[in-house]
């Protein structure tokens, strides 16, 4: 009888440690971005964004589920979409059920494939797909899932944003645009031909050009094309590297019109153009900096650059998915039922940090929020990015863009 009732004790006692343990777990998220390669200097600066607001928005608030912690696990997927898939069946295999990532939408589609796939497969195992910068539209169109949800406004938004204000500027005749050879390059060609085509039938497209990603090390061959076209304004959706080998080229070449772009901004390309980008370089975005929505965003801002001195707070949508995540795991009350998870995240709208409303469209998963075009400046800065006194300020603004844009989406949930 007594051997009995210590075993009661321990194995109660042996209950309530590890319920306790498993109320102090982290929840994991793997980061699944570049780390290394002509790429790596995006991915390690969204790094750091994600940990600072993991811990700031979450963890110094006493975490979510009364304690439980957010942990970011970054993976290189040296912008692979190959090389993306083996680190998601590593993170899978940790036990890690949220993924983030945003570099590529050519490795978004291979993600988003494999996770649905996985999740079929494997129904007390399952995965969500937080995208916060892959915007090619068909994620969230024919290619949509209950599994992906994007916190970037996709291409087309965007594209509609810089087309309203490259149609009142009656003095652009003629527009170049060029992009990276792959599904976001291609999606931003196609929306800007289309769009320019109802708002401008006057402009001419001059050049409609692809190159390879991350490969190309010389610009100017591109650049005098350009110049040659007698173009009034580019448009390009390059990034990274990319975004700056053709920017720097197309200027030194003696191109003066509007730079329309989608991330000219940040991660040294900031820096790198300077005085040369000021009345050029036009940004289309979220989460305007200058003028800074809120003491609060001020504050956050002023915290993130005193822990990374040369890094950036430029997509603000990171803390926007931070946010809506835990939001969503609270009202879920669990962590490790994504499917709850998920439905909770379906609808949901937030005060964004950075002004404005963000609403997760439930059917479609696609954010909806206000969008920016910016300049390229030094007038006017209050927090400049890469440290070089140059940032980007708010010329022209669309509340809650897009909000009621049609999607082709025929969502299957479970």
């Amino acid at each position: 009888m007594r051997k009995s009732i210590k075993f009661g004790l321990g194995a109660a006692l042996a209950l309530s440690l590890g319920a306790s343990a498993a109320l102090a777990e982290n929840i994991k998220i793997a980061f699944i971005d570049p780390l290394s390669g002509p790429f790596a200097s995006t991915g390690s600066n969204g790094l750091s964004q994600y940990e600072f607001a993991a811990e700031t928005l979450v963890n110094e608030k006493g975490g979510v589920l009364g304690g439980q912690k957010f942990e970011i696990v970054a993976f290189d997927n040296k912008i692979s979409p190959k090389e993306s898939l083996i680190q998601l069946q590593v993170a899978i295999d940790q036990g890690i059920r949220y993924v983030v990532q945003g570099n590529s939408s050519g490795v978004a589609h291979a993600l988003t494939e494999a996770i649905e796939k996985h999740n079929k497969r494997n129904p007390d195992n399952r995965v969500l797909y937080l995208n916060y910068s892959a915007v090619d539209p068909a994620l969230t169109n024919e290619n949509c899932n209950f599994w992906h949800f994007r916190f970037d406004a996709n291409a087309d938004i965007k594209m509609d944003a810089l087309t309203d204000v490259i149609a009142q500027n009656d003095a652009i005749k003629k527009v170049y645009i060029i992009g990276q050879d792959y599904s976001f390059g291609k999606a931003v060609a196609s929306a800007a031909v289309s769009m320019l085509g109802e708002k401008r039938p006057d402009i001419e497209i001059v050049g409609n050009e692809l190159h390879p990603i991350g490969k190309v090390k010389d610009f100017t061959p591109y650049a005098r094309k350009i110049v040659s076209s007698g173009a009034d304004a580019v448009i390009t959706g390059n990034w990274g590297s990319d975004m700056l080998g053709l920017g720097k080229s197309v200027l030194e070449n003696g191109f003066t019109g509007p730079i329309y772009t989608y991330y000219a901004a940040a991660d040294g390309i900031t820096a790198a153009f300077g005085e040369t980008g000021k009345g050029s370089l036009r940004l289309v975005s979220e989460g305007p900096l200058n003028p800074i929505a809120s003491d609060r965003a001020a504050d956050y801002v002023t915290a993130f650059k005193a822990k990374y001195p040369d890094g950036n707070v430029s997509q603000a949508r990171i803390t926007n998915l931070i946010e809506m995540l835990a939001k969503a795991i609270d009202q879920a009350g669990t962590a490790t039922d994504v499917v709850a998870v998920g439905k909770a995240l379906e609808g949901m709208e937030i005060d964004s940090l950075w002004g404005g409303k963000i609403l997760m469209r439930p059917q479609d998963h696609q954010a909806i929020q206000n969008v920016h075009v910016f300049a390229h400046t030094d007038e006017g800065v209050q927090f400049d990015y890469d440290n070089s006194g140059y940032g980007m300020v708010v010329e022209n603004s669309v509340e809650m863009a897009s909000a009621d844009s049609e999607t082709t989406c025929k969502m299957k949930r479970p």
